[in-house]
């Protein structure tokens, strides 16, 4: 099981995100309940929670100040630290998913297009749907290019909820 330094559940408008650092200082995860979000990259900080309980630290109270911050309207970034792990590629799409502005949308195809790959659409797909930071790398932003909303770990309802929360409406 992987090791935490912290670990915390935080009470959202979405429901509970959990969230946690492996690396000190550095936020290496955000994800849905467990009941939502049954990917792989959520697993480890489930059973963690489940195991160990809650440690928090001033990371996670940074996170809970921010995302209530996020969640009222008053703030549009976030700062907090981040040491999300994956491979380069992976990588490669979260730090491209932060270019992707508030309140904004965009195809896999045209992010896959800014990062040099013409055909990239469903790497750029898969590499999403391992994102180990929901919100904070911003995954709820792409769209299939016909702007339908496709896949989220946290369910199609709190994207569209995070979409139109970002619109303003």
């Amino acid at each position: 099981m992987q090791s935490f330094v912290e670990l915390g559940i935080i009470a959202t408008p979405l429901g509970a995100l959990t969230a946690a650092a492996a690396t000190p200082g550095a936020l290496t995860h955000l994800v849905f309940d467990a009941s939502i979000d049954q990917r792989p990259v959520a697993r480890p900080v489930h059973q963690a929670v489940a195991a160990h309980g809650e440690r928090w630290g001033p990371v996670l109270e940074q996170l809970e100040a921010e995302l209530e911050q996020y969640f009222d309207g008053c703030a549009r970034c976030f700062g907090i630290a981040v040491a999300p792990q994956g491979t380069v590629f992976q990588r490669r799409v979260w730090q491209a998913l932060m270019n992707i502005g508030f309140g904004q949308t965009l195809a896999y195809s045209a992010l896959a297009n800014r990062l040099g790959l013409l055909s990239g659409a469903r790497a750029v797909g898969a590499a999403n749907g391992r994102n180990p930071l929901s919100i904070i790398v911003p995954c709820h932003r792409l769209v299939a290019a016909s702007g339908a909303l496709t896949g989220y770990a946290g369910g199609l309802a709190a994207k569209r909820w995070l979409l139109d929360h970002e619109a303003g409406g």
